[in-house]
């Protein structure tokens, strides 16, 4: 069941993703949910508007496609259109959206080879999925493409195997989790960003069909990720860490710990002592979404420095997705097919 949170809203500044630590060009580790961050460039805005509640009366109807070649089309609303990227130079688009919404509207720090490339890029993109979110009545570049306004990194669990592991493994031991659950296939979510002018709940649900789409066309059990906290300070943050840990932790069977070298204690105030409309007002609202979907929070956080974030493992089980959702987007993931 997913915890009865107040109906979810987007903030005039809502974190999407963030960037890989230290050098960008660093190969996956031999050893996720980054959230779920450049994995975790730091969580940006978004306009207040009603995210992914069922019942919306405003919504026009996904159109089926068209183009003989949208095998990788997820759905369409309008003019926008989620989408698996197909070519290399469609990722770089993503990145160079990345970099913007993560260094150059955000607080990620980029070094020379980055801002050289004005593209937020490491290791992991080239093992990765990319849902892309473009809008087909936008003004096309000089180069007649057609912008990208959203994305979202995905990574495979037996991708992640076959090359170090997920990217969340940096900051949290998601070892343990995994391993009680043998059978199951997980799915990591990253790097998600949206242009500032679509930071609406049109863009998001669409973005979101898509992801419920990849989910439920390849048969994943579990999304992970990192979702982040802007601001480095744990005191600062007090208030919405404590409430996580109280009131979403994650049962022993999906738990993960926050390595020990870089662990920051959440529950810093009781239970009794907060104020639980406030620490939602506190939230990002990108944590408050996950939470609405049915998801959990690991324990412990870690500060990320470098991007200015601290940083929260969320794990969301297929099974326990609330059932308001998947009867929304259809259990198929056909409400919206394009």
């Amino acid at each position: 069941m997913a915890p009865p949170f107040a109906l979810m809203r987007f903030d005039a500044n809502l974190a999407w993703g963030k960037p890989m630590h230290g050098d960008n060009q660093t190969r996956p580790k031999l050893n996720l949910t980054q959230m779920w961050r450049p994995e975790q460039a730091k969580i940006v805005a978004a306009t207040a508007a009603t995210w992914l509640m069922p019942g919306l009366r405003d919504i026009e109807a996904f159109r089926t496609l068209t183009s003989p070649d949208d095998g990788a089309t997820l759905g369409r609303l309008g003019s926008l259109e989620v989408r698996l990227a197909r070519k290399k130079g469609e990722i770089k688009r993503a990145q160079k959206l990345r970099y913007r919404v993560f260094y150059k509207d955000g607080n990620a720090i980029a070094d020379a080879k980055t801002m050289l490339a004005q593209r937020d890029k490491d290791a992991y993109d080239k093992i990765c999925d990319h849902i892309l979110v473009i809008d087909h009545a936008a003004k096309p570049s000089f180069s007649g493409k057609l912008p990208v306004v959203g994305t979202y990194r995905l990574l495979r669990h037996e991708v992640a195997m076959r090359n170090g592991g997920f990217y969340t493994e940096n900051e949290f031991d998601i070892s343990g989790m995994i391993a009680r659950h043998p059978g199951l296939r997980f799915l990591e979510l990253g790097r998600s960003c949206v242009l500032p002018p679509y930071r609406n709940k049109r863009t998001v649900e669409l973005l979101w069909h898509g992801i419920w789409s990849y989910v439920r066309q390849n048969n994943f059990d579990a999304m992970l990720g990192c979702a982040s906290f802007d601001g480095t300070d744990p005191e600062r943050l007090a208030q919405p860490l404590s409430f996580l840990h109280h009131f979403a932790p994650a049962p022993d069977a999906w738990q993960a710990r926050a390595h020990a070298s870089r662990r920051v204690e959440m529950n810093r105030m009781p239970k009794e002592a907060i104020d639980k409309k406030a620490a939602l007002r506190e939230l990002p609202p990108l944590i408050k979404a996950y939470l609405r979907l049915g998801a959990y929070v690991g324990d412990g956080a870690v500060v990320d420095h470098q991007f200015g974030t601290t940083d929260v493992f969320i794990v969301m089980p297929v099974s326990d997705i609330s059932e308001r959702y998947i009867g929304y987007f259809g259990a198929d993931a056909s409400r919206h097919a394009a």
